[in-house]
């Protein structure tokens, strides 16, 4: 009979062995800080350029309110009253539009997930369309209308989707509400007056057009918080990313967990769509482009793609202003052009040789 040999003992671990290192991190840290740096060079440029050029020599003492001659005081007036307004709603619509995008991507497990998927962009734009056909263009009706829909479609899509099991009931309830609503939109567009269509078409191309100190007050603390809120549910998005199961393996209780996201989804992004209109594409190519660029940990991930969907919004209000000067270009349009390449690409770039 031969001989069985012991196993070797294990080795033991030092007690002052080093811990394993976080490789993410300073990789996430620099992509950061250069983000960060984009966006002020982009804050820069989108401030100074337009339909009245501003030298960047000028830009500080413009900026300090020192004006000392007539050219000076047109820009100073031009910079805080029109440029600065729109540049800063630029970057709080950006950033909560990626933030959302994040979150719903996170919440299906499905990275070419939105927040138009349950309804929110489809409820605000219905919302909006019924008050502008309805004789209420004034902003202070059409606001609020368009975040009623937003919130109204939503919360109806996860009321419907709970009556399936798992994600798969909210996906299906938020096609359904989403085609309910582009049919009522497609009613009410053709119920519409000529001068009320060509509100209606602007509206739903998105725009910028609408920024100014008072919104801006009322918006961007409301998209901080609301961000802040869903930055501190980057575990709970990691666990997601293992399957339900695993999930309520680590302690997350998917119920509560799904509606408070969904909720905050919607309150995040109803207020923006019903201050731009319909923007498509930021948060859904940003926090793609992102998730590339550093993986799928969402304590990296998601202030990464809030700032990335600062800069990429800033850019492309900024190009929408100055390709057509001294029109503009409804920014959505700008942002479809750069996502409809980005989807081909990902299609060219996961197929055969």
């Amino acid at each position: 009979m031969p001989a069985v040999t012991a196993p070797a003992p294990s080795r033991p671990i030092p007690m002052d062995a080093a811990p394993v290192q976080d490789t993410t991190r300073p990789r996430a840290l620099q992509v950061l800080l250069i983000l960060i740096a984009l966006l002020a060079c982009a804050t820069l440029a989108a401030a100074a350029s337009g339909a009245v050029d501003i030298p960047w020599s000028a830009l500080p003492q413009l900026l300090l309110g020192n004006a000392a001659t007539p050219d000076e005081t047109l820009w100073q007036s031009v910079l805080w009253q029109v440029r600065l307004p729109r540049v800063l709603f630029a970057i709080v619509c950006g950033g909560g539009l990626a933030i959302a995008g994040v979150s719903m991507q996170a919440l299906f497990r499905n990275p070419l997930a939105e927040p138009g998927l349950i309804g929110i962009s489809a409820g605000g734009s219905l919302g909006a369309v019924a008050a502008i056909v309805l004789g209420y263009q004034q902003f202070a009706v059409l606001a609020p209308a368009a975040f009623c829909g937003s919130l109204g479609a939503t919360l109806l899509a996860y009321r419907l989707g709970r009556m399936q099991h798992g994600m798969a009931g909210l996906l299906l309830a938020g096609v359904a509400i989403n085609a309910i609503c582009w049919a009522l939109i497609g009613l009410f567009t053709y119920l519409a007056d000529d001068t009320q269509l060509r509100s209606l078409t602007f509206w739903n191309l998105g725009s910028l057009a609408g920024a100014s100190w008072p919104l801006l007050a009322f918006l961007a603390p409301w998209t901080v918080a609301i961000s802040i809120m869903l930055l501190r549910h980057w575990r709970a998005m990691n666990a997601l990313l293992l399957g339900e199961r695993e999930a309520q393996h680590l302690g997350f209780s998917l119920k509560p967990l799904r509606r408070r996201m969904v909720i905050l989804t919607a309150l995040l992004v109803g207020p923006l769509v019903a201050a731009t209109g319909t923007i498509g594409f930021i948060g859904l190519v940003v926090p793609h482009l992102v998730r590339l660029s550093l993986g799928a940990d969402h304590r990296w991930l998601l202030p990464n793609a809030l700032v990335a969907g600062a800069l990429a919004l800033t850019l492309a209000d900024w190009l929408a202003r100055i390709v057509v000067i001294p029109s503009e270009l409804p920014i959505g349009i700008v942002t479809a052009l750069v996502g409809g390449p980005f989807f081909l690409w990902l299609l060219t770039r996961g197929g055969p040789r």
